[in-house]
């Protein structure tokens, strides 16, 4: 067994988090706060040192007066504690969905539509590689049905009928791949902490 005493406290640490299974009980309780705590105490540091020190107070006490613009808006946030004047946080949230918006849609337009519709297309050249063809032919015919699912402004009958079928599976497919994935990497994080307790904790495994 491991002689390192950080590692004893991971290890507890994580059969306190795995006694939930049991049942909740003030072990988990411990664990779980201790994590929030430490992960808040941790955030508020590195944004403190990499984000606000560098970015705001250092250009204000050089002397750059425009960046009191984004300290005011910031401390509008804690107006929200302020019945009287809790209005004021509509002000930097606004700025913040407007400014979101405006630098994430274009971002998104970009990144998956356009890439959506490049690879939609399907380009004769991919014919030369059977696989590519075939594969090519699916993301059309894919694409093509499941924006013919959404397509509400006529009733789906006749031909629309049974390619909004078709989109209902590509969408199925979709979702089931996604869950998929999303249970991978909740199992991969299992797999890591078993190792760990295995390995470096009680050294039955290398």
């Amino acid at each position: 067994m491991s002689t390192d005493p950080w590692i004893w406290i991971g290890a507890f640490l994580t059969l306190m988090i795995f006694s939930f299974l049991y049942k909740d009980n003030p072990f988990y309780k411990f664990a779980e706060h201790l994590f929030v705590g430490v992960a808040n105490g941790y955030y508020i540091a590195f944004y403190w040192h990499n984000a606000l020190r560098p970015n705001l107070f250092e250009p204000l006490s050089a002397g750059n007066i425009i960046y009191a613009i984004p300290l005011l808006l910031g401390l509008m946030y804690f107006a929200r504690f302020i019945p009287k004047v809790s209005w004021l946080v509509r002000i930097p949230i606004g700025f913040m969905i407007g400014w979101g918006a405006g630098l994430s849609i274009p971002a998104y337009f970009q990144a998956f539509v356009l890439k959506q519709l490049e690879g939609t297309i399907v380009i004769p050249q991919t014919f030369v590689n059977t696989t590519e063809g075939i594969w090519a032919l699916v993301i059309l015919i894919g694409v093509v049905c499941t924006l013919v699912y959404f397509y509400f402004s006529k009733e789906h009958k006749g031909i629309l009928k049974p390619t909004a079928r078709i989109g209902i599976i590509f969408i199925m497919i979709g979702f089931g791949a996604s869950f998929g994935y999303t249970v991978m990497a909740r199992v991969s994080l299992l797999i890591g902490r078993i190792q760990f307790l295995l390995g470096p904790w009680l050294g039955l495994i290398e």
